[in-house]
């Protein structure tokens, strides 16, 4: 009973995702139709069948593995129509679970092999937000990815790009890809532009690799927002820098665990690090990889974890508190999250 319960209330309860990747996130049916423009040879007949080229499965081993479910998707988004359509209907995907705010982010040079500019990239998601905005009233953002795996040179152009955005539909720069292999010290240059030209930093840490990746992201690369920190706990001088400084973490619970950045569900730190006044937010990451959304993400650390319709409450006004937003803002999303909250019966 009370299971059933909770999911009716979820359902309801206004959200936010702060940590949402867009090739991540893309509808199988749209996977299948933009390939057949492209004239791709598929790996399926059908978009049911392309499910298992885009999403975990039963297993996952790393992070690296975790990953290799953008290949398909790596081939596709090089026109400015297509990325326009994804980004529009990922605000589709948003309203359907009464998310009121999303921050969307996605690495443009990976977008580039039909000779796209940066900027054209980049404007291209935001209209596609924007036309969504438009339609179902979910307020939206974009977060630039600076990658890992690509030369100092080419995350400085994205950095660039970015800041010629900010305000005006991008929110902030972010650095993601494979942290165990590309730790956060090898990036300063590149966030110290982006400090220069006042765009704000999130920078996925503490999820392949340890806490020090948390602590130069915080120190040198001028976080603002920590994207996961799962790893955050194995070092209580780190942990306390995040207290201290109420550095936000976009945990995403169903990614963590199917990357491999802790064991398991018992393993999982979240309930520690909301108890010890970490601000903690909750997001899904991938929809499409990871098969989730907002609702199942926030139902699991009710089932798992034991919080409280309040506490889950509390999750998302973190979640407006960590926001890429103005003040005031911010003010209006929390005023209609609490009343909301208030027609929904929670204090």
């Amino acid at each position: 009973m009370r299971e059933q319960y909770s999911s009716d209330i979820l359902e309801k309860l206004p959200k936010v995702d702060l940590h949402l990747h867009l090739d991540g996130s893309l509808k199988p049916e749209t996977v299948f139709d933009l390939s057949i423009q492209e004239g791709l040879n598929l790996p399926a007949k059908n978009p049911n069948e392309l499910l298992s080229y885009l999403q975990i499965q039963d297993t996952c081993t790393s992070l690296k593995e975790y990953l290799s479910k953008f290949d398909l998707v790596s081939s596709l988004l090089h026109t400015e129509k297509a990325l326009e359509r994804v980004a529009y209907e990922l605000v589709e995907q948003a309203f359907e679970k009464n998310v009121q705010y999303i921050e969307v982010r996605f690495g443009p040079q990976l977008h580039r092999n039909n000779g796209l500019s940066l900027e054209q990239i980049i404007e291209a998601v935001i209209n596609g937000l924007k036309r969504g905005e438009k339609e179902y009233g979910v307020k939206t953002n974009v977060i630039a990815c600076c990658l890992r795996h690509h030369s100092i040179a080419e995350n400085l152009e994205v950095i660039e790009a970015a800041s010629s955005f900010h305000g005006k539909g991008l929110a902030a720069v972010d650095l993601a890809g494979d942290e165990a292999a590309f730790p956060a010290h090898l990036f300063r240059e590149v966030f110290q532009l982006a400090n220069k030209k006042g765009v704000p930093v999130t920078i996925h840490a503490g999820e392949a690799g340890g806490p020090e990746n948390i602590y130069e992201a915080v120190t040198h690369l001028h976080a603002a927002r920590i994207g996961h920190g799962v790893r955050l706990r194995e070092d209580p001088k780190v942990k306390e820098l995040i207290l201290a400084n109420r550095i936000p973490l976009e945990m995403c619970p169903i990614s963590n665990i199917q990357t491999k950045a802790c064991i398991d569900w018992d393993d999982y730190p979240i309930r520690d690090y909301f108890d010890n006044g970490i601000l903690i937010t909750v997001n899904t990451d991938n929809l499409t990889v990871s098969n989730t959304d907002i609702t199942k993400e926030l139902q699991n650390l009710m089932d798992k974890f034991q919080f409280s319709i309040e506490e889950i409450s509390k999750i998302l006004l973190n979640g407006i508190e960590a926001a890429f937003l103005s003040s005031s803002e911010k003010n209006s999303l929390r005023k209609k999250f609490h009343e909301d909250f208030l027609t929904l019966g929670i204090s």
